[in-house]
């Protein structure tokens, strides 16, 4: 049996947000500031793929801005440090600094709660 998830409202998404929690049809919005295809820049993509896949189920969207093509992208997020990975949706932003391989500190600073094993 198919069954389908009901359409979150207005009222829903705003008690989600109250609650920190995102429902299931709305999506993460991250960007990954790197620069080139340095060992961390590549690290640190690898790491927030696999955090992803297990605690966000294709409920994210990723962009990758490589900083050495497009360094004036670094002003728009106010980029100090790289590989710095930004949150943009749902508010407020948030930004971790660093090659991802703490999945605790990413969870938390994603505000993230881990799946439950089954």
């Amino acid at each position: 049996m198919n069954a389908k998830s009901p359409k979150p409202t207005a009222s829903n998404k705003k008690k989600a947000a109250k609650r920190g929690t995102l429902p299931s049809t709305i999506k993460m919005e991250l960007r990954l500031y790197v620069a080139g295809q340095t060992p961390k820049s590549l690290i640190a993509l690898k790491n927030l793929k696999n955090i992803c896949e297990e605690h966000l189920h294709g409920r994210y969207r990723l962009t990758v801005i490589d900083l050495v093509k497009t360094p004036q992208l670094a002003q728009d997020d106010q980029i100090l440090a790289i590989p710095t990975l930004v949150r943009n949706l749902p508010q407020p932003i948030r930004k971790i600094i660093g090659d991802l391989s703490d999945t605790q500190r990413v969870l938390v600073g994603l505000n993230i709660r881990p799946q439950a094993k089954t």
